[in-house]
């Protein structure tokens, strides 16, 4: 077995952080390839190494001295390399670095360095060798990602070094220059290193014990998800879930490459296993019918009635056309004979609207138009909802119980998911109690 293991800067901050990394991939010999961030907060009100290094950027570009700032990511790294004892030349590293710093380094190339100096560290005290993500992980001149290459290369090197820290964050373009992902991008650098090598699983270890099934800071310590489908995870990372990057997930799914989300500081808690599907033993250990909740405020439902609506052919899409010309993008489309309604998110529509409502008369010649702002979506998850008869009753019931309006109504048709539009006033509400009911077992 192998696995692709990545760490996220929380987990390097320091150090004491670099201490749990070792003792994780020292209990586990398959843990061959190791992908590091820059380092993180080590403390409230700390700053991570790679807001440091946008800092130094933005002084370089308007002649402002930079050398405080510059001497605070050096401090960092020289506090890891002494911690855990290394001998690595920090000195001729920044040395490189500081040549190259002028106007005409590019912003990329700067914040790249956090990650790169990280895994020269790492690479040292695990006793790994390092190998620069500039080395194999391609960009096409569109800024694309070339994957066919970027596993070629990876999969070489890989034959003939199997133990490797690699940085996160950024690769290169065809030439030569540092290409770097937006915020996030480590995430994705390990699931591209675990297709190049068709790992048996993609790890990736950060400050949580997986993926919760609600917003930590609406519903006091959610239980952590232990199994997600990747279809699941799409639907719960669309509504608003903080889960991770949806450019990582592409090619690790495309394998069909398991994916753990674990917790560096406490690295036996079970953590959330994601995985295309799941057989039935496993199925048979998640006894909770919703698998996991989110949502977020702030949209508009827009109604348009039109009597004998279904006789005009043509009718809804000449209505989404004039969305789609005033480029707003549109959630949900809710439906019955004599009207529909659109819901999008107010910030799309709140400088145009009357623009709007004047090109919709104009393309559609509706009876009537009504907006109601100030909504929420919320979508309830689970692989197990179509199977388990009365669920959206009871969904209903318990958002009636506790008063809470119910706006507007969908379901997907591979039934995994449930939409529902509330009063924003009451959205953090309506998660509480969907949370409440998405503990009562089958």
């Amino acid at each position: 077995m192998i696995k692709v293991v990545k760490f996220g800067g929380s987990s390097l901050a320091s150090g004491e952080s670099f201490a749990k990394v070792k003792k994780i991939i020292d209990a586990d010999p398959s843990r061959a390839i190791v992908v590091v961030s820059a380092p993180g907060k080590r403390f409230s009100g700390d700053m991570k190494v790679t807001d440091l290094l946008y800092l130094l950027q933005a002084h370089i570009k308007f002649n402002a001295p930079f050398d405080d700032i510059f001497d605070k990511i050096k401090e960092r790294y020289i506090e890891i390399k002494n911690s855990c004892g290394l001998k690595q030349d920090l000195d001729y590293e920044f040395d490189v670095i500081a040549s190259g710093l002028n106007k005409k380094t590019s912003v990329d190339h700067i914040v790249s360095r956090g990650e790169y100096l990280n895994a020269r560290l790492m690479a040292e005290y695990l006793g790994y060798t390092f190998v620069d993500s500039a080395s194999w992980l391609v960009f096409n001149y569109n800024g694309k990602v070339n994957f066919e290459k970027s596993y070629e290369n990876l999969a070489s090197i890989v034959e003939h070094t199997p133990h490797i820290v690699i940085p996160g964050f950024y690769g290169a373009m065809p030439d030569g220059s540092i290409k770097t992902f937006s915020r996030g991008g480590s995430d994705i650098t390990g699931a591209i290193a675990a297709a190049a090598i068709n790992a048996d699983m993609y790890e990736n270890w950060t400050d949580v014990s997986g993926i919760m099934t609600a917003d930590p800071r609406i519903v006091d310590n959610p239980r952590p998800i232990e199994n997600v489908t990747f279809a699941e995870l799409r639907e719960l990372s669309y509504m608003g879930a903080e889960v991770l990057h949806e450019e990582t997930v592409f090619p690790v799914r495309q394998k069909s490459i398991p994916l753990y989300i674990k917790n560096t500081n406490d690295m036996n808690a079970r953590g959330t296993l994601i995985m295309e599907k799941f057989d039935d033993e496993e199925e048979n250990k998640n006894v909770h019918f919703i698998t996991g909740i989110s949502g977020k405020k702030h949209y508009s439902i827009i109604t348009i009635a039109k009597n004998r609506m279904n006789d005009e052919v043509g009718y809804i899409r000449r209505a989404l056309e004039v969305f789609e010309r005033s480029g707003i993008s549109i959630e949900h489309i809710p439906s019955s004979i004599d009207s529909f309604s659109v819901v999008v998110a107010t910030s799309a529509i709140e400088n145009n609207l009357h623009e709007l409502i004047s090109a919709l008369n104009e393309a559609i010649a509706p009876d009537s138009i009504k907006i109601a702002n100030d909504i929420s979506l919320i979508a309830i998850v689970g692989r197990k909802l179509a199977a388990n008869i009365g669920i959206a009753g009871k969904i209903f019931t318990s958002l009636g119980e506790n008063n809470i309006n119910i706006r507007m109504i969908e379901q997907g048709a591979d039934e995994i998911n449930i939409i529902i539009g509330v009063d924003d006033k009451d959205f953090k509400k309506a998660i509480r109690v969907l949370y409440n009911l998405s503990e009562v077992e089958e």
